[in-house]
């Protein structure tokens, strides 16, 4: 493994652990040219589908973009490396078993979206606006007002606005499926 440090190819595991329950092996390595020491994930290579884009290209699936788009949601949140781990990894298994050959981008961003609301709801909020790209103002703030709703983040809905029908990103196929 080539050091993150100082591109030595050489280093000793230091310690081995299973992580994901048991789906990746966690290794600490220790380089033996700089000593300096990193951390490196082990996991069975799976044939994941292509991907769809919102333009009718096709590109390979590619973990490394989900794991940037949470951790970059969950900057400043209380939410660790291995949990946004464990939420790629669960994105991954449900889209290996759904066995399709291709997959649309908006399966991928709900299934991301449902365990991020789950796991952060200001995290999910982050990410929603940024996925869902809303137009204006009054979209975010239904998304807000459907969570406080459901009671899923503080703060009460003012009672003029809890009878309201939500609009905004659920419409025109948006809304996560429930």
């Amino acid at each position: 493994m080539r050091c993150p440090y100082c591109g030595h190819l050489e280093d000793r595991v230091v310690d081995s652990r299973e992580a994901q329950e048991g789906q990746v092996t966690r290794r600490r390595r220790e380089c033996l040219g700089c000593k300096g020491r990193f951390t490196t994930y082990e996991r069975i290579e799976e044939v994941l589908p292509q991907v769809v884009k919102k333009d009718g290209r096709r590109e390979g699936f590619d973990r490394r973009k989900i794991v940037e788009g949470v951790a970059t949601a969950c900057q400043k949140r209380p939410v660790s490396a291995e949990q946004i781990e464990a939420l790629v990894a669960a994105v991954e298994r449900e889209l290996s078993e759904l066995g399709e050959r291709e997959i649309r981008t908006p399966f991928i961003g709900e299934a991301v979206m449902r365990r991020l609301r789950a796991l952060d709801e200001v995290a999910y909020v982050r990410f929603a606006s940024v996925y869902r790209a809303f137009r204006d103002v009054g979209e975010f703030m239904a998304e807000l007002e459907g969570l406080a709703r459901r009671g899923s983040i503080g703060g009460a809905v003012p009672a003029k606005d809890a009878a309201a029908p939500a609009s905004g990103p659920g419409e025109g196929g948006g809304e996560p499926n429930r």
